[in-house]
């Protein structure tokens, strides 16, 4: 195992007994729940199956900011020791955490001008995440620095695909991403939306697809036109907001159509769910081309 510790946000999806074999340090994305925060961590205070649960019965959730100040302190530690520190953050797409954190280690530097801490901007989110934190707990394990980790993953990164379709319109309208007039016209048609993450760490509404099963398809087909026909797929992730059987339906696919050296199926945490509710079902790969290859292949206006 390298030398230096790997930090990632809560935001991020990987099995828990991942982070603890792979010696994972975490951090907590504030989120709440009917207006009460937990800020404990993902796995503390409530399961994810508790808390799409509440989302299925009407409670709403919200997220918030890891304040400049908790990443100071964590920072400051890891200084005074002298200890090496990777961290990988939610998209600053989508969030002001990796902000906060350049902010933090800013301060840190003013302070200990010497110290070996880098941050990263997944420019994505959830599996996407725990695709870039495998990279680099790949890369410890090869003997690589913390700033070298940290360069390579700067040159990977976009070429982690993220493809996504979810159940209810009516939480992309919630956070911005869709018109209340089309969401609500999309849920009475039973339109299911597909989304990508964008290279600047944006989601992007693609496509419109009726039905559940022609929307997991679209995805493996959206997937299929980034590789090319012989590859090898590295490391796979598939997060589900509760909708286990859809995740391994669409697993089922990929199966069958390539050889896949490691394919996971997981639990989307409160942080992302937040913001796609139940049923969201959510592809990260890497991919044979970037993500501005992609849009520019495919999406060209």
């Amino acid at each position: 195992m390298g030398s230096f510790t790997i930090l990632v946000d809560t935001n991020t999806d990987l099995p828990v007994e991942y982070f603890d074999e792979h010696d994972i340090q975490t951090i907590p994305i504030p989120f709440n729940l009917d207006g009460v925060q937990h800020s404990g961590g993902r796995w503390q205070e409530i399961s994810d199956t508790e808390f799409y649960a509440s989302l299925s019965n009407g409670s709403s959730a919200g997220t918030a900011l890891i304040n400049p100040e908790s990443y100071v302190d964590l920072f400051t530690q890891y200084a005074k020791e002298g200890k090496s520190l990777l961290v990988i953050t939610l998209s600053s797409g989508l969030s002001g955490t990796y902000q906060n954190s350049v902010i933090a280690l800013d301060d840190v530097k003013s302070k200990y001008p010497d110290c070996d801490i880098h941050t990263v901007d997944s420019v994505n989110a959830a599996g996407g995440a725990g695709i870039v934190c495998m990279l680099a707990v790949a890369k410890r394990s090869e003997g690589l620095s913390a700033g070298d980790t940290a360069a390579f993953l700067e040159g990977k990164k976009q070429s982690c695909l993220s493809l996504f379709t979810v159940d209810d319109l009516m939480y992309l309208h919630r956070g911005g991403r869709l018109s209340k007039l089309s969401a609500v016209a999309g849920s009475i048609m039973g339109i299911k939306p597909l989304l990508n993450v964008a290279p600047d760490g944006t989601l992007k509404l693609k496509d419109k697809v009726r039905g559940r099963k022609g929307a997991l398809s679209t995805l493996f087909k959206q997937m299929q036109r980034s590789l090319n026909p012989d590859t090898k797929l590295g490391t796979v992730i598939i997060s589900h907001s509760d909708c286990y059987e859809d995740a391994e339906s669409l697993a089922d696919m990929i199966r069958m159509s390539y050889e896949v050296e490691e394919l996971i199926v997981t639990m989307m945490g409160p942080v992302i769910g937040a913001h796609v509710g139940p049923g969201c079902v959510a592809l990260f790969y890497e991919g044979d081309m970037s993500r501005e290859e992609y849009e520019a292949k495919f999406y060209a206006s």
